[in-house]
């Protein structure tokens, strides 16, 4: 795993140099290009352990893009791309702090693409998780399961229900990505990251943590590739990513605590003919970041399978998930998960939708050290969803 992360590093920071350090020989025309989109939600939730919590609650997310862009006459792309977020969609964080969820440098030509900086995995990226994606009501990437945060059924959850695709690729620390051109509606990718959560201008060279610091990985390695076509009607996509890396040890200096390695397996596949799509994914990341010796460990995967049907400004999507692995707040007690969500999206104009969602999540732990514990939970969320996409 070391000589491979340093490979690819090297090879990602040659062709990254060979795209950016070509001479300038005039003063590029840049466009700056601005962007982003906007939530709000609403829900209602009714569920079994919520002792002491209220049943409604809000949301609201605003990202904003800046992209700086240039064209030269041979057709080389190249420029930035920054994100700004308010609500970066951790149910934890009540401040108003504005962050960034992307900052990178790229460039695109016959040679494919290169990124470099700040931006999440190559997965969460481009992983295919079924049709329904994230502004689409029903979509299992909706943030509906979010508003059971507070309760001790959260918390309990596997890592594995709300980690859809490969296990840490929503992580946007600073990385290095290759992707390939298209041929014949495939394209290759590859990234490099020299730690988990690493990011702008933090420099964390260490391999080993204090005791009792946030699980993390370094020389993160992710590669895979994605697949398109359309025949007439027909739409086929499928993409299959694998992630590895080395977990970070913790030590107070007498006592220390090893993790199992990063090792994590997406794949997913969409369908889709005139009106209708349907798809499905499946992700296994075993018994990654689980502390050495414990004496519970479920592996950790999940299942998706959605389907969704559009008629004018309408679609209307279902979806299933089963999550499997332990708890992910100690990481330690076998955990499983059933969500299952539908729900209908309004265009009501362009850049503009509002949709209704309902939830029904069924989940369980199962620990001998938890006999005469109410281990399993039942929840209903019913969700109004409204963005704006700019």
């Amino acid at each position: 795993m070391r000589l491979s992360a340093r490979f690819l590093a090297a090879l990602l920071a040659g062709a990254a140099g060979a795209a950016l350090s070509a001479p300038a020989s005039a003063e590029p025309n840049f466009e700056v290009i601005v962007g982003g989109d906007a939530y709000f939600q609403a829900a209602y939730i009714n569920q079994r352990q919520d002792d002491g919590l209220r049943s409604s609650e809000f949301a609201n997310r605003f990202r904003l893009t800046v992209n700086p862009a240039v064209t030269t006459e041979d057709g080389l792309q190249y420029g930035a791309r920054l994100r700004l977020l308010a609500g970066n969609g951790d149910p934890s964080v009540a401040g108003r702090t504005v962050e960034n969820d992307r900052a990178f440098l790229y460039a695109t030509g016959a040679f494919g693409t290169v990124q470099a900086g700040v931006i999440n995995g190559l997965s969460d990226e481009y992983g295919i998780i079924g049709p329904n994606l994230e502004g689409i009501a029903g979509s299992p990437d909706s943030n509906g399961i979010l508003f059971l945060h507070g309760s001790t059924t959260y918390a309990a959850l596997p890592l594995a229900a709300t980690s859809l695709r490969t296990l840490v690729s929503y992580d946007p620390g600073t990385k290095l990505i290759y992707i390939t051109p298209s041929l014949y509606g495939f394209q290759l990718a590859a990234s490099y990251t020299p730690r988990l959560g690493d990011s702008n201008t933090s420099v964390n060279r260490r391999k080993v943590d204090a005791l009792g610091d946030a699980l993390s990985f370094h020389d993160v390695v992710e590669a895979g590739g994605a697949y398109q076509a359309v025949f007439d009607e027909l739409t086929i996509e499928a993409s299959a990513f694998y992630q590895t890396g080395k977990a970070v040890r913790q030590s107070d200096g007498v006592t220390s605590q090893s993790y199992e390695d990063l090792n994590s397996v997406h794949v997913g596949a969409n369908i889709g003919y005139g009106p209708v799509k349907v798809g499905a994914s499946y992700a296994y990341s075993g018994k990654s970041g689980y502390a050495k010796g414990i004496a519970d460990a479920r592996a950790q995967q999940n299942v998706i399978v959605g389907a969704q049907y559009t008629s004018g400004p309408l679609v209307f999507a279902a979806n299933y998930l089963r999550a499997l692995g332990n708890d992910s707040a100690t990481m330690s007690i076998p955990a499983k998960a059933d969500i299952w969500q539908a729900g209908v999206t309004w265009t009501v104009a362009p850049g503009m939708t509002t949709g209704v969602e309902y939830d029904y999540v069924r989940s369980s732990l199962s620990s001998a050290s938890l006999i005469g514990t109410d281990l399993n939970d039942r929840a209903h969320i019913l969700m109004l969803d409204t963005r704006l996409a700019f």
